[in-house]
């Protein structure tokens, strides 16, 4: 069942010991769910065989300044839907401002991000490299966007 791929940071630290190399890392808010974060997910996936996605937490998620009311939807829900793309292996949602911690506890080979960050200063980068492992930019959709979604939704309303 894919809700078993949603994990606490030390059941993923136990999935993390035997899964398939290289492990993939990347993360987002995974608000409202579009095109757009598909095909991210998919080319996290296409760089290695296992993908670690983390969630921020409803806290965080508030903390990056999205908008008003935001998230919409709440932290388990969001890691949930992650869940269920086949190109997801494992969910970890992670309360603090940024993923580093996990990363840093996950060692993941890949780090991914979209290709609106700039490879350089992608959070966690320092931990995969000084393990030999690689950062990568991902192309993003910009026709799609959970705040663009938001905005339509409330201006028809």
């Amino acid at each position: 069942m894919t809700a078993d791929k949603v994990r606490s940071l030390p059941a993923a630290l136990v999935w993390r010991r035997t899964a398939a190399a290289p492990v993939v890392f990347t993360n987002g808010v995974f608000d409202l769910v579009h095109p757009g974060h598909v095909k991210a997910l998919e080319g996290a996936r296409a760089l290695g065989a296992s993908l670690i996605v983390g969630v921020n937490d409803d806290a965080s998620a508030r903390r990056l300044s999205k908008g008003p009311g935001r998230p919409v939807n709440p932290a388990p829900a969001r890691a949930r839907i992650v869940a269920a793309f086949a190109a997801v292996d494992c969910v970890v949602v992670f309360n603090e401002d940024t993923p580093e911690a996990t990363i840093r506890a996950l060692q993941p080979d890949v780090l991914v991000k979209g290709d609106d960050y700039a490879a350089d200063a992608l959070v966690g980068r320092e931990v995969v490299q000084a393990r030999g492992g690689r950062v990568q930019v991902v192309p993003r959709d910009p026709a799609h966007s959970t705040t663009a979604m938001i905005e339509r939704i409330r201006a028809a309303t």
